[in-house]
């Protein structure tokens, strides 16, 4: 989160400068919410884990945790390609 804030603020662009930049500003600050949302559900399944709520039967919440965060890792490729590769093309389409 340090290095995004660090590169928004390095930014050549603002949010408002056209329609990559509000899309590069939204689409990163709605996935680092995300990550912040799953890094708490992490915190919660290792405490939880420390106090043994979990079993080999009943073990949901740490199931839960992971998919949210294969869901997140999905989505940041998503947005690297597409926000990195594609917006740092010299060219544009016109």
């Amino acid at each position: 989160t340090l290095l995004q804030a660090s590169e928004y603020y390095e930014a050549p662009f603002t949010v408002s400068d056209g329609v990559y930049g509000s899309t590069f500003f939204v689409a990163t600050g709605f996935h680092g919410l995300h990550v912040i949302i799953g890094s708490t559900f992490l915190i919660v399944c290792f405490f939880r884990q420390l106090k043994f709520h979990f079993t080999s039967s009943h073990h949901f919440g740490f199931e839960a945790a992971a998919w949210y965060w294969h869901f997140v890792d999905v989505v940041w490729l998503f947005l690297y390609v597409s926000i990195y590769w594609w917006g740092s093309c010299p060219f544009s389409i016109n």
